[in-house]
C-alpha cells in the first residue's frame, strides 16, 4: 500500500485512534492461556538470579570493593575522556528520550498507511514499547532503591569507605546502589535481545563496556554495577512477561518459554517503501 498524498482531514483522527488503541492494548486484561506457566519459569528464572547475583554483591563488598577502587585511574584524569562519552549511552534519561523520539516517528508514520504497511509500522510501534517500558520500569525501581540505601559513591569524603551510607540521604553523592547506568544497559541489552535474539552478543558488549566506564570512573563500587545489572534484567523481564500474557510481541509455549513473535525486518520495510515510490 502507498501513503496517502499529503495529510488528508482524517490523518490526526486516525493518529488518535491509533495512540488510543496503543495506550489500551498495554492495560488490558492479559489473555494468553499459558501466561501461568510462563509467570512459574520466569519467577523461577528471577529467584535463580536473585541468589546467585545478590550472593556476588556480598562478597564483592566485603572482598573487592575497596581493593577495586585502587586499581583505577584518579577521577578527573584528562585522557578518560572518551570514556567519560561512552558512560552516556547507558544514561537512562538519553535512552528513554531516544526511545520516545522513535515511538513518536513511527506513531506519525503509521497513520498516513493502509493494510500490511501499516500493520508493519504498528507492529514496530508495540516492540519500541516494550524496549521503553523495559528501560523505564526498572530505571525507577533503581532510583527508589538508591533512595533508600544511600551509598556513597567511592571516596566519597574523601576516603575509600565502601560501607559509607546515608539512607534516605537523596544526594547524588550517595546515590551509589544500584547503578544507574549498568540498570539502563542491562535493562536495555536484554529488551533487544528478547526480541532479535542474534543481536545478543553486540547487546551483552554494549552491556557490559557501560558497566566498565562506570567502574573506570569511579562512579560506582564493583557491587553497584552487578546490582544495577540485577535490577535491569530482572526489571525487563517483568515488563517481558507483562506484554507476553497480552499476546503483545511475544508468544508463550507450552514449557512457559516466552519467545518472541516474527516481527517486521528491514526487509519489510524496503518493500513498502518501493511500494510506496511506485508510478
Amino acid at each position: 500500500m502507498s501513503p496517502r498524498a499529503g495529510v488528508s482531514s482524517n490523518y490526526f483522527s486516525d493518529l488518535l485512534v491509533i495512540v488510543r488503541r496503543s495506550a489500551a492494548q498495554l492495560v488490558r486484561s492479559p489473555s494468553h492461556s499459558r501466561r501461568a506457566d510462563a509467570a512459574r519459569r520466569s519467577a523461577r528464572h528471577v529467584v535463580q538470579l536473585t541468589a546467585i547475583l545478590g550472593a556476588a554483591i556480598i562478597a564483592l563488598m566485603y572482598l573487592l570493593d575497596e581493593t577495586e577502587i585502587g586499581w583505577m585511574p584518579t577521577r578527573g584524569t584528562p585522557g578518560l575522556w572518551p570514556l567519560r562519552i561512552l558512560t552516556d549511552f547507558g544514561k537512562s534519561a538519553y535512552v528513554l528520550w531516544v526511545l520516545a523520539g522513535l515511538l513518536l516517528v513511527v506513531a506519525m508514520a503509521a497513520p498516513t498507511f493502509r493494510g500490511t504497511a501499516r500493520s508493519l509500522w504498528l507492529g514496530l510501534g508495540t516492540r519500541l514499547q516494550f524496549i521503553f517500558f523495559a528501560v523505564l520500569a526498572p530505571a525507577l525501581v533503581g532510583d527508589v532503591l538508591k533512595w533508600i540505601v544511600g551509598r556513597g559513591r567511592p571516596f566519597v569524603g574523601g576516603e575509600g569507605n565502601v560501607f559509607n551510607f546515608r539512607h534516605f540521604g537523596g544526594t547524588e553523592a550517595f546515590a551509589s546502589f544500584p547503578s544507574g547506568h549498568a540498570n539502563t544497559a542491562f535493562a536495555l541489552a536484554f529488551a533487544v535481545s528478547a526480541l532479535w535474539p542474534q543481536a545478543r552478543p553486540w547487546m551483552l558488549v554494549y552491556a557490559v563496556a557501560i558497566a566498565l566506564s562506570r567502574l573506570v570512573l569511579l562512579a560506582h563500587h564493583a557491587s553497584d554495577v552487578v546490582a544495577g545489572a540485577l535490577v535491569g534484567v530482572i526489571g525487563a523481564m517483568a515488563v517481558r512477561y507483562w506484554f507476553a500474557a497480552r499476546r503483545l510481541g511475544f508468544a508463550i509455549r507450552g514449557d512457559g518459554t516466552i519467545v518472541p513473535l516474527p516481527g517486521p525486518s528491514p526487509g519489510h520495510f524496503k518493500r513498502v517503501a518501493a511500494g510506496a515510490s511506485a508510478p
